[in-house]
């Protein structure tokens, strides 16, 4: 789900992904989001206008997150939903003598045309812009269903219809399309008690206090990935309770820091052959002081919070190469990975080929295994000699690639391994 700011979320990165296109087709062109009516008074000479007219429900999604919020359980069970759809008029302007309008709305409709759904990639690079720092803590890029852009074909009339909403404002020529859907969560819950199993007089209510966990993230940020070299922020409300520790899986671990809404807790001091590659479960758990008769209180566990944990290629090896270099290298490629990978866990290889002209790309899935293993053999067929980057997949959960920090290199700020050089 999202919450408030998923619609200016939206707008923003609908306004970066046009604004990356059309200046190399028009120069000195620049993307607003003002209304229509300022168009030539608060606007550059040549750009593009996006400005948002319409917002309605969307009751098909609407009424499909109401049955998944009956089914699901915990907090966000009890929340409710709005689903909404986004109409944006787009609207270019410039000389017309140079057709800059019409230059720029094939540039806007192409654009349109590659970026049919936003990715979490976009979205992320939009909250990171240090000048959208007001829409820091929009959660967008977690909600389970992607934004999509489509063209809306409005007719003549229709459109004149929306214009005429703008009193005494010029059109502009404009195209109108759609985004599809945001939901947005809202922040009370609690639609109905907890049924009373029995009444009892004095004492406190077995939920009071109860550590309740709202995001798992890295300490780094929300959209850093988390890696077994990195410390996890645990956020919530009751945290700080009497003997607190961390369970993930089967390891449970005191955390580094804590208090009442946070803990912190380094995943490098835990054993990395009790973790998996993978959707990890979290729950904080605490003992409770004694009970009125004297006996240890039961354990009280938070809910279960699901979190990422990324692999790191340690290894790479190439061999029982065949083929030619025409038609390419068959082979096995041997990978290494720092964290044990389960029998049933799926582990794919993604090949990058190193290069800015027409890089080639491959996806292959490792053998079957019947053991725990840190160690996969994947078959590779039909690959053309080269230097490629490699990222290691288990269920999902992708290893990052190496950055070069050298302010000196050549390379600074390039992804520069872990490669795989294939001959």
């Amino acid at each position: 789900m999202s919450n408030h700011l998923a619609i200016a979320t939206v707008t923003a990165t609908l306004q970066r992904i046009i604004q990356s296109t059309i200046q190399a087709d028009v120069s000195g062109a620049r993307v607003t989001t003002l209304r229509p009516d300022s168009i030539g008074t608060a606007t550059p000479t040549t750009g593009v206008n996006i400005f948002l007219y319409h917002v309605p429900m969307n009751y098909m999604w609407g009424n499909s997150a109401e049955i998944q919020r009956r089914n699901r359980r915990g907090e966000g069970a009890v929340r409710s939903r709005t689903a909404v759809d986004m109409h944006y008029m787009i609207s270019c302007y410039g000389n017309d003598a140079e057709l800059e309008p019409q230059r720029l709305l094939g540039s806007v409709i192409r654009t349109l045309t590659d970026y049919k759904i936003i990715s979490r990639d976009l979205i992320h690079d939009t909250l990171e812009d240090a000048n959208l720092d007001y829409l820091s803590n929009s959660d967008l890029s977690e909600q389970f269903a992607e934004i999509a852009f489509a063209p809306l074909n409005l007719t003549l009339d229709e459109l004149s219809k929306v214009w005429s909403v703008f009193f005494q404002t010029p059109y502009c020529l404009s195209v109108a399309y759609k985004a599809t859907v945001a939901m947005i969560e809202g922040e009370a819950t609690g639609e109905a008690p907890l049924p009373v199993s029995d009444r009892q007089y004095g004492g406190t209510s077995p939920l009071a206090g109860q550590p309740q966990i709202t995001e798992v993230i890295s300490d780094r940020g929300r959209f850093y990935p988390i890696e077994t070299s990195s410390t996890l922020r645990i956020r919530g409300q009751h945290l700080n309770g009497p003997d607190t520790f961390i369970r993930i899986g089967a390891i449970e671990a005191a955390p580094t820091e804590q208090s009442a809404d946070q803990l912190l807790l380094n995943l490098a001091t835990l054993p990395t052959d009790q973790l998996r590659a993978g959707i990890q479960s979290l729950q904080v758990v605490y003992r409770q002081a004694k009970a009125d008769n004297g006996k240890p209180a039961p354990r009280v566990e938070s809910n279960t919070t699901p979190f990422v944990l990324r692999p790191t290629v340690q290894h790479l090896e190439v061999g029982q190469l065949t083929g030619t270099a025409r038609r390419g290298r068959n082979g096995t490629v041997t990978v290494e990975s720092n964290l044990p990978m389960l029998p049933e866990q799926r582990v794919t290889l993604s090949l990058h080929e190193w290069s800015t002209n027409d890089p080639a790309t491959y996806l292959f899935e490792a053998s079957a295994r019947d053991a725990i293993a840190t160690v996969v053999d994947i078959p590779i067929k039909n690959v053309k000699p080269g230097d490629y980057l490699v990222r290691l997949h288990v269920d999902g959960a992708e290893s990052c690639l190496e950055v070069d920090q050298d302010p000196e290199s050549d390379t600074y700020g390039w992804y520069v391994g872990p490669r795989l050089l294939m001959v």
